[in-house]
């Protein structure tokens, strides 16, 4: 196997230097630039002025009518609704699910089997629809979502249903990344921050009403309403997309586009990725951490990511995750910034809940109610953050700020305590969700005007990609100190409660017996929430250092131009080789 041109790893100019050459220059035709990713037009980069732009590159955005782009944003919007709705509407309705098919052991995997295959999928999805084009990809995700959808709602048995779970988390990741690389290719840089931040209000509100609804389902209906609500709005979803989603078809044929798919990349970060996941999911659950079992999963996972990385650097093709994407440091920054912000904003989703039934004593659905200050406030500065990159063409005070607000907000949820104080938790809960909602879009907006315009999708996957790894590897960590510090307060629970609630409230027991702590009376009931807050209460210090350092990182990401111009980029294996062509020419000339 021979080694790729050294030099597609490179050949990305510094775009803060061409773009402060751009604003020197006359003003040029917009035809003179290609597409989304188009140096000249949104990234800084030089672009060919002498070459015409022919008909079928009118920028799209022309072309299409208000009414059209309101359907194709709502179609869009009601995938990824489902997408994300699906993270979440399961959590309510398992226990009646595991009791139904009396596997206890499925309780961990109906909810894992999802997000797992969800993380794995997510960075091959954006080279693909580089070789088939965006559309036919996104509909293809959206039907393997539905056929998911179907599976687990016709389940006779667990195995059944974990199995149909994976097939949905599949269909669930294509559609999560395609629908925000369909963005990139509808907007120009400027304009898709506001559609941007519409699609992680979208998301914060189904992950929110998601525990919601599957309560409302399992105890009004059935469990299976879960997953059958799915079928009619992604049906209708598909419906809208093939009628008015227009993008750049390349038609590439099958056989083509098959041998050029990276299959030795997408084996080795699906396997990867799923090995050191495993390992995170078995750890101190299924297996000690000290066990051959977990630590042979973590540490050769992680080492088959790094044989990943050396395949894509030197022999992939076209590499599902091109190494010249971590070329420039604003880039590796952009990612860190996600990477930190996905690890915070998991940790507000995933322990705000136990501390209201735990301290507060609340249900699972009134946890989700509880939990709507957050989710609000994260959804409107979400979408307006998107407004204020459209208005100002400025992505790094909206970073600065988010990370800073986001730091201040989890390290005043350090101070909520153990009795209830339903304003300080409110205000609280406002003050961190505003932090989070910026970073949803704005680091990826950054990195978007910082590469190059054919490694866009493969700049979104594994932009998303970052954020799914993160997300999981805070709740591990998050559970790791949650556990320990529960194990520490053993011997006074042990002195107050009796050996018996004790053992229930300690190390790994102490998540699944929440219920247990407003069973106790007076004395003993305050002391069980104090360790339960003094546990959360570690969790919330780490995941405000974490936030730190990404407030720390933000502002080195640097400006960049965000142009109001725009070309939609041309997918297809012809493109993708000609600009190949073109990099390696341009390493020659240099």
């Amino acid at each position: 196997m021979m080694s790729r041109d050294a030099g597609r790893d490179e050949g990305l100019r510094d775009p803060e230097r061409d773009a402060a050459l751009d604003v020197e220059k006359t003003p040029k035709d917009p035809s003179s630039s290609d597409n989304d990713g188009d140096a000249a037009a949104e990234s800084g980069m030089p672009s060919d002025d002498s070459a015409p732009t022919p008909p079928d590159e009118a920028e799209p955005e022309a072309q299409r009518t208000q009414l059209e782009t309101n359907f194709i944003v709502a179609a869009l919007c009601s995938a990824l609704f489902l997408a994300a709705l699906d993270m979440t509407i399961i959590t309510t309705a398992i226990p009646t699910i595991t009791e139904e098919f009396r596997s206890p052991l499925g309780y961990t995997w109906v909810g894992s089997a999802y997000l797992l295959a969800n993380a794995v999928s997510v960075p091959s999805w954006g080279k693909i629809s580089d070789i088939w084009g965006r559309k036919p990809i996104l509909l293809a995700a959206v039907a393997n979502f539905w056929i998911g959808s179907l599976l687990c709602a016709v389940s006779v048995n667990m195995g059944m249903l974990i199995a149909a779970r994976a097939i949905q988390g599949v269909g669930g990741g294509g559609i999560v990344v395609l629908v925000n690389i369909c963005i990139s290719d509808l907007f120009s840089l400027r304009r898709r921050g506001i559609y941007y931040g519409l699609m992680g209000m979208v998301w914060a509100f189904a992950s929110a009403i998601g525990p919601i609804l599957g309560g409302v389902f399992t105890s009004q209906v059935t469990w299976r309403w879960c997953f059958y609500v799915n079928l009619p709005i992604s049906g209708v979803s598909f419906a809208v997309l093939v009628f008015v989603l227009k993008l750049h078809n390349p038609k590439t044929p099958a056989r083509q586009g098959l041998a050029a798919v990276d299959w030795t990349g997408s084996a080795l970060i699906i396997g990867g990725t799923l090995m050191f996941l495993f390992g995170l999911e078995f750890g101190g659950i299924t297996y000690p951490w000290n066990s051959p079992t977990t630590l042979c999963l973590i540490v050769f996972g992680a080492l088959v990511i790094v044989l990943f990385y050396l395949f894509e650097k030197k022999f992939a093709e076209f590499p599902i995750i091109p190494v010249r994407l971590f070329t420039p440091w604003q880039n590796i920054l952009a990612f860190s910034v996600c990477f930190s912000h996905g690890m915070v904003f998991i940790s507000g989703s995933y322990w705000l809940p136990l501390y209201f039934q735990a301290v507060l004593g609340a249900s699972s659905l009134l946890s989700g109610v509880y939990l709507l200050p957050f989710v609000v406030s994260l959804s409107i500065v979400s979408a307006l953050t998107g407004v204020y990159i459209r208005k100002s063409g400025k992505y790094l005070p909206a970073i600065i700020f988010g990370m800073f607000v986001l730091t201040l907000g989890f390290g005043l949820l350090i101070d909520l305590g153990a009795r209830v104080n339903f304003a300080k938790i409110v205000v609280y809960e406002l003050i961190a969700g505003v932090g989070v909602g910026p970073i949803f879009q704005a680091p990826l907006v950054a990195l978007q005007s910082r590469v190059e315009r054919r490694d866009v999708a493969s700049a979104t996957s594994t932009f998303g990609f970052v954020r799914q790894l993160s997300t999981s590897i805070s709740v591990v960590i998050g559970g790791v100190i949650f556990q320990n510090s529960m194990e520490k307060q053993y011997p006074s629970l042990l002195a107050a409660l009796g050996p018996e609630i004790a053992n229930q409230l300690s190390g790994g027991n102490a998540a699944g017996n929440v219920g247990l702590v407003a069973s106790l009376p007076g004395d003993q009931g305050d002391l069980a929430k104090a360790a339960y807050w003094h546990a959360l209460r570690n969790v919330y210090i780490f995941s405000t250092a974490v936030a730190g350092v990404g407030l720390l990182l933000s502002p080195l990401i640097g400006s960049n131009v965000l142009s109001k111009e725009h070309k939609e980029y041309k997918t297809g294996l012809d493109s993708l080789r000609k600009e190949d062509d073109q990099l390696a020419g341009e390493k020659v000339a240099n």
